[in-house]
């Protein structure tokens, strides 16, 4: 998919939440790879954070980012996984206006071409929330390399023809 160099790049503001019940920020490396890969990008970091894997805690951190005009767009990283602490997609189904299905069966996709079956223990998935995107991806930095590399890079760039997400950021609050 072409980058057409005669369109603006235009850096999105991206929060950064790393859900897990076993590190500390100091040992996040998904979350570190995603930082790496956002801002090499061109992109900000508007902010980050670790919660626990629990459904309030997120939901709460989510829905204070997607509040913040600061922010336009937040991914995730860990509790996507199908075990009983694995609630990432439930949070975000909780503060989700539309579902984006096509991320998850996109990511599961791409997965499936670097660890087979194993792909289908994923529910990463992605929400647009009053305004703001959400993508939920899971934990691992080779899963983080993936998402990023095979979608978010090329969909979180304004120049990707022919569409991108971001050239739908004006529009996504209107009804």
């Amino acid at each position: 998919m072409p980058i057409d160099p005669a369109r603006t790049f235009i850096p999105v503001r991206i929060a950064v939440l790393t859900v897990s019940d076993t590190r500390t920020l100091a040992e996040d490396r998904s979350g570190d790879t995603l930082v790496s890969l956002l801002t090499e990008a061109g992109h900000t970091l508007a902010d980050r954070a670790l919660l626990p894997d629990d459904v309030a805690a997120i939901v709460g951190r989510l829905h204070g980012w997607i509040d913040d005009p600061a922010i336009d767009c937040i991914v995730t990283t860990g509790g996507t996984g199908v075990t009983g602490r694995d609630v990432t997609p439930e949070a975000v189904e909780r503060v989700a206006d539309k579902m984006i299905p096509g991320f998850g069966e996109l990511f599961r996709w791409l997965s499936f071409a670097k660890i087979g079956t194993s792909t289908v223990q994923s529910r990463a998935c992605a929400c647009v929330a009053r305004g703001t995107y959400v993508f939920a991806l899971p934990g691992s930095t080779g899963a983080v390399r993936d998402g990023w590399e095979g979608i978010l890079a090329t969909q979180l760039d304004s120049r990707h023809t022919p569409c991108n997400f971001v050239e739908l950021m004006p529009r996504l609050r209107e009804r």
